[in-house]
């Protein structure tokens, strides 16, 4: 992390990018059920924080024999119009499309997550902080093939200089004062949707609480 790129630590909606590799049902398919609901959950929760915010996204997938170039369809969904950077190599920065599309944003600051942590983002991550990019890993947002492997590439990578977050950190930390009221509401909607509060015990958000006349809308 540099303080020098960040809002004294944080991000920012204009100090960041994100990028969401490999996330295609073939790799997802080493998942049960229950771990790909849950991933699902917070890959969306981060992409549409992204959406939300207009963070520059680059989306790419692998692209060669059993893997068939293909996002899963909510992410494409989200994200209708923007181009799929598909390639062959595990390391998505050995790719010159992926490459020029992160240098394109002028930002040093890159969240990404990705399926198969132990490969397609531990490599990428590893190359791009050598050539000054900070890193901050989506961990809840990234999966290994075996919860043991995930863990020790979050570690290789937090050794290099990563930082770890979480989905709704970074939606939080991207929305960070409730009184910001033109996204404010969209930010609860998805903290509703994937988050489950604001349902139950308190029904009434802080956007709510700070402009009662204000209703949230949907995202």
């Amino acid at each position: 992390m540099s303080l020098s790129s960040t809002d004294k630590g944080l991000l920012t909606p204009e100090n960041c990018a994100l990028v969401l590799i490999d996330f295609q049902h073939t790799l997802l398919a080493c998942m049960g059920d229950a771990e790909r609901e849950a991933l699902l959950v917070n890959v969306l929760t981060i992409a549409k924080a992204a959406r939300i915010f207009k963070l520059p996204v680059i989306l790419s997938a692998l692209d060669s024999g059993e893997f068939s170039g293909q996002l899963i369809p909510e992410l494409r969904e989200l994200f209708p119009h923007q181009p799929v950077i598909r390639r062959s190599s595990m390391n998505a920065w050995d790719c010159p499309e992926f490459v020029t599309a992160v240098r394109k944003t002028g930002l040093r600051n890159v969240i990404a997550a990705a399926a198969w942590s132990e490969s397609s983002l531990v490599f990428p991550a590893l190359q791009m902080m050598e050539e000054g990019y900070y890193l901050y890993l989506a961990e809840d947002a990234s999966f290994g093939i075996r919860p043991a492997s995930h863990a020790i590439a979050i570690r290789r990578m937090a050794q290099a200089g990563a930082v770890s977050l979480s989905a709704v950190q970074v939606l939080l930390e991207l929305q960070r004062d409730w009184a910001r009221s033109e996204q404010a509401a969209q930010v609860i909607d998805v903290m509703r949707a994937h988050s489950r509060i604001f349902t139950q015990h308190d029904s009434t958000s802080p956007l709510q609480k700070a402009n009662p006349s204000r209703q949230t809308e949907s995202v």
